[in-house]
């Protein structure tokens, strides 16, 4: 008995986080309707200053650049960080 109450609290663990991985946006290619509609704290408008920066300042190197972008503060990233990533498919920087 206990050893199928493992298994079975393994297979929930492993659904859980491959449903936390799903929800990773990639902060390089996401449209500001994207990043407002899965970032916490983040509406449009500063979605379209997240897209606004990238396109002039060229891909996001790390989470915390996101920082330089008017209106995001430690805060938010800290709150987004399990949200946002990089690279499509990663895990978040």
């Amino acid at each position: 008995m206990l050893r199928l109450t493992r298994i079975i609290t393994l297979l929930i663990l492993m659904l859980v986080s491959g449903l936390a991985a799903a929800d990773i946006i990639n902060l390089n290619t996401a449209d500001a309707s994207n990043l407002a509609k899965t970032m916490d704290g983040i509406g449009l408008t500063k979605a379209q200053a997240i897209v606004a920066y990238r396109d002039q300042h060229g891909k996001f190197s790390s989470l915390e650049q996101l920082l330089q972008v008017k209106g995001i503060g430690q805060k938010t990233l800290d709150r987004n960080r399990d949200k946002i990533g990089l690279e499509a498919g990663s895990s978040p920087n």
